[in-house]
């Protein structure tokens, strides 16, 4: 969610469970503002929360102007200091992987996986273990962008791609109306497409190409992922994710207000297939 709104934004999530005090309401509007002129970013989001066994992670984002490719993401253990995380590469996310539990909260606490290996064939063949050690700093680094790729949503038309590739905010976008906010279609995920190659040319000739550059929700597998709700009446909808328990999108329907925040484990509900 945009943190120059946040006092105001964390009230549509309110029924969700997410609830900031005053007090770090007060330090995060603050720094947050702080955070966006020392990096002069366009605009910065607070992602959310991560709850760790002896202490919590408030993580923030920082964009530029292709708001999909220009993105550094920030931790905060007290809503005041803020240290940048390192980009998550491929195989910090494949190891990070390995480590099971929950987040201590300390990001130079390590974890430790050990896998047992076979060396030597036949009957000279022994087991040797090898300890693979994971930084937590790198894990909620890696997790925060799994949850990115998964789950991160916006609605359709909120967002345009110029012929030059940049993707960036539309401004003619004034909202979803409530019949299409009811449809899962009318949602796309904030990354680079990986269904969209599949399309037929059929498919493809009714898309508008400046909005259509993203999947949408109802091609997510497997089906039934999205929980769907409409609150005060048609006045505001949140979808939440079953894939990773406590992300929550609102959207006011008929108004430019949207946006999405985390706040759970960081753990990946592995268990969904099988719960539908």
């Amino acid at each position: 969610m945009d943190s120059s709104e946040l006092h105001l934004s964390v009230d549509y999530v309110g029924s969700s469970g997410v609830v900031l005090s005053p007090e770090q309401k007060a330090a995060l509007q603050t720094s947050l503002v702080i955070l966006q002129s020392e990096n002069k970013f366009k605009k910065v989001y607070f992602w959310g929360k991560i709850l760790g066994t002896k202490g919590d992670y408030f993580i923030a984002q920082g964009v530029g102007k292709d708001e999909m490719t220009e993105r550094r993401t920030f931790y905060s253990k007290d809503c005041v200091h803020w240290g940048l995380l390192p980009p998550a590469t491929k195989i910090m996310r494949d190891t990070s992987k390995l480590a099971k539990g929950r987040f201590t909260g300390d990001p130079s606490f390590e974890f430790e996986h050990v896998e047992k290996k076979a060396v030597g064939e036949g009957e000279e063949a022994t087991e040797e273990e090898e300890t693979i050690t994971i930084k937590e700093e790198d894990r909620l680094s890696s997790v925060i962008a799994d949850i990115d790729e998964d789950v991160s949503i916006v609605p359709r038309a909120s967002f345009i791609k110029t012929p030059k590739g940049v993707v960036e905010p539309n401004r003619s976008f004034e909202g979803l109306t409530v019949s299409e906010a009811a449809k899962l279609c009318s949602y796309m995920h904030f990354r680079d497409p990986k269904l969209l190659l599949e399309k037929t040319l059929l498919q493809k000739a009714n898309m508008d190409k400046s909005i259509d550059f993203m999947d949408t929700l109802e091609e997510d597998i497997p089906k039934g992922s999205w929980s769907l709700q409409f609150e005060r009446g048609s006045g505001l909808l949140t979808l939440r994710s079953l894939l990773w328990l406590g992300y929550i999108f609102y959207h006011v329907p008929g108004t430019r207000k949207y946006g999405s925040v985390y706040v759970g484990t960081g753990e990946k509900n592995s268990d969904l297939p099988f719960m539908l």
